[in-house]
């Protein structure tokens, strides 16, 4: 263990020691700490005393999620309200186009100029987005009674110009992020949005061992429940399946022989990442979140009214018919999902054109075959685990009768990816320039590639 801590520290040491490195470590904390800057700074025409009861309302809808991935910067009503969430989800738009329509489909496969052409596009989309969600959301603020000091059209298109403005310049940031800075600057962004109500989370719960309401023996075993999954989960985004290439030899110019080799194709137990759950989540709180648009309060046993609460409450955290719903819909949105973005024909393709085959397969449709056999066994025991992996967070924190402490299985996998994807970069880096790293080489090598190429 001693020696494990010694070799952890000079890694962290050896950060600062590699000039490119270190340059690339400051302006990613610098962008990081703006981006936190801005989601405190309120937007003009709003009463912020009255703002403070929307972070309730938020519980159960899709405001919750929304508000989740802008690190609370939607319930505060600031300039980057929006946070990065429109850029991801004209990404997601533009991902799904791509694997319906040829001709955008056929811009993702020319490369660098074709990539070049469906990120402005996805730029435009995002402007799109702001406007769109900024004027739904003045209109929102101004249903809620205090909250907006002036209501009208002057302060809907102040707001919708402040919040595409500042949803702009998120998009912004997180590309030079990614250029400049370490790891990917989307991400990045959402995942310290995540964390930034982790101490407040810790504090609560140690008030409320302070005040009796848990004992030490729970509180411990409830860390202790946390870090084994922790683990899970990151064994859960590490694990792949790996299947083996032959690369026979080959003369390439002239007279030049290029040796055969042997490697694989890494299939991904969880090649959908956190989307299945994003997706679920969002379909299974409509309910709740059409019926507080209605204006609804309490019961209602009315008309639309009643039949949303009724939904509503059916599809409540802690209801069994949540549970199993929510369960399945992650296992069929995770066989989706992972369609769309796992195409075995075009692997198949890339593989015959470079000469390499897998050995007993002829190449061509049978491998494409092959490897959609071992996505679509590889993904049931996936899909199981990420059902699991968003369940568990609730029966924990009902086990232990802890309220003030909550995360669930989307901000988890976010954390624990992002983590592992910006360590290793910096593990490149400094194994790049000779110095240590973070962990062995090769650990985590083959984390994250979708395709052979």
């Amino acid at each position: 263990m001693a020696s494990e801590r010694t070799q952890a520290l000079q890694a962290a040491q050896n950060l600062f020691k590699v000039p490119e490195l270190k340059n690339k470590l400051l302006f990613t904390l610098m962008a990081l700490a703006v981006y936190r800057f801005g989601a405190h700074v309120p937007t003009a025409g709003v009463n912020l005393q009255a703002l403070e009861t929307l972070a309730g309302q938020f519980q159960g809808t899709l405001f919750g999620i929304y508000d989740m991935f802008t690190g609370g910067a939607l319930a505060r009503a600031t300039v980057f309200a929006l946070g990065i969430m429109p850029y991801i989800s004209a990404s997601i738009i533009f991902q799904v186009l791509g694997a319906t329509f040829p001709s955008i489909e056929k811009l993702q496969k020319e490369g660098e100029d074709g990539r070049r052409k469906i990120t402005q596009w996805t730029r435009y989309a995002t402007v799109f987005l702001c406007i769109m969600q900024a004027y739904g959301y003045s209109i929102f603020l101004e249903s809620q009674p205090g909250v907006v000091v002036i209501p009208g059209w002057g302060f809907r298109i102040t707001t919708v110009l402040l919040l595409t403005a500042g949803g702009v310049f998120v998009m912004w940031l997180g590309e030079q992020i990614t250029e400049r800075g370490i790891g990917n600057g989307m991400s990045l962004l959402i995942f310290f949005s995540i964390l930034q109500g982790f101490p407040a989370a810790v504090f609560n719960t140690l008030e409320l061992w302070q005040a009796g309401g848990i004992s030490l023996f729970k509180l411990l075993l409830l860390v202790l429940v946390l870090i084994a999954i922790m683990a899970a989960v990151v064994s859960l985004t590490m694990a792949a399946r790996k299947i083996p290439v032959q690369i026979p030899r080959k003369v390439v110019g002239r007279g030049r022989v290029r040796e055969g080799t042997k490697s694989f194709i890494p299939i991904r137990i969880n090649s959908a990442g956190v989307m299945p759950i994003i997706f679920a989540q969002a379909l299974i709180i409509i309910p709740g979140t059409l019926y507080s648009f209605t204006g609804g309060q309490g019961v209602s046993t009315s008309g639309v009214k009643g039949v949303l609460y009724d939904l509503s409450q059916l599809f409540q955290i802690g209801q069994p018919v949540y549970y199993v719903s929510y369960a399945i819909l992650i296992i069929l949105f995770t066989y989706v999902y992972t369609a769309i973005i796992f195409n075995p024909v075009d692997l198949a393709e890339n593989l015959k054109k470079q000469g390499g085959f897998i050995p007993g397969v002829k190449p061509g449709a049978q491998t494409a075959e092959y490897i959609d056999q071992v996505l679509t066994r590889v993904t049931l025991p996936g899909s199981v685990y990420l059902a699991a992996i968003a369940l568990l967070p609730f029966w924990i924190f009902d086990a232990f009768d802890i309220q003030t402490f909550f995360f669930g299985g989307t901000s988890l996998l976010i954390v624990v990816g992002v983590a592992l994807d910006t360590v290793q970069q910096m593990q490149q880096h400094l194994l790049l320039r000779q110095y240590e790293g973070f962990m062995k080489k090769g650990r985590v090598k083959y984390r994250g590639r979708q395709r052979y190429m």
